[in-house]
């Protein structure tokens, strides 16, 4: 098999594992129904990959790689510090609205304790160059006057994420509570403006005569 192939191979295992994994969970998921989808032998996969729990990081590393380098081209520091934070919540609640089989792999992995990330090293190195990046935005608010001080990049993270993540994982419980569809272009719209909203007006300074209104 060339190389061209090789990598075509394992890459349609990815995806389709992906895929797999998203609707199943790793406990529900079957190698063989993998393979069939990526039209692939079912031997390659233990060829390729060793076993299903390697094919199931794999799977995760693909969608954590996959929003890692979007978030890369933002050019945050390109921005100024109001603009750039305005933009990376944009796109984490984009990425989720358009990625819901990052959202599934995320809660089937902590259904399993983290167990599988915590083998890999490459999940910790994905993650510092976005807070890195965040870090370094923040300050560039603090020194221009636009930001609170003391603003811990990684609770920063934790906050934007959050903010997006549950109006997902839990779209279909909060339609069904409030009796309206919150999958609707307006009620993605309405939310994404709160949402992006709430995380400036957290970070924000306000001015001393304006209490209510942030001053960026």
């Amino acid at each position: 098999m060339k190389i061209e192939e090789h990598l075509g191979a394992r890459g349609a295992l990815v995806t389709a594992a992906v895929a797999e994994f998203s609707r199943k969970g790793f406990a529900g998921a079957r190698v063989d129904e993998i393979a069939r989808e990526a039209g692939v032998n079912k031997q390659l996969v233990y060829h390729y990959f060793g076993s299903k729990q390697d094919l199931y990081e794999a799977a995760l590393e693909k969608v954590y790689t996959e929003i890692r380098e979007r978030e890369r081209t933002l050019s945050l520091e390109a921005l100024e510090p109001r603009e750039a934070m305005e933009k990376l919540v944009g796109f984490s609640f984009d990425h989720l609205q358009q990625h819901p089989e990052f959202i599934a792999l995320l809660a089937d992995e902590n259904r399993h304790m983290g167990s599988h990330m915590k083998t890999s090293k490459r999940f910790r190195k994905m993650h510092s160059p976005l807070i890195d990046m965040i870090g370094e935005t923040l300050e560039r608010g603090v020194r221009s006057g636009v930001f609170r001080s003391h603003s811990d990049p990684i609770q920063v993270y934790i906050s934007i994420a959050a903010l997006s993540y549950f109006y997902f994982s839990n779209n279909h419980t909060l339609s069904a509570i409030f009796s309206k569809s919150l999958r609707t272009r307006s009620a993605l719209a309405a939310r994404r403006s709160h949402v992006i909203a709430f995380a400036m007006h957290a970070l924000c300074l306000e001015l001393p005569q304006e209490k209510a209104r942030p001053s960026c």
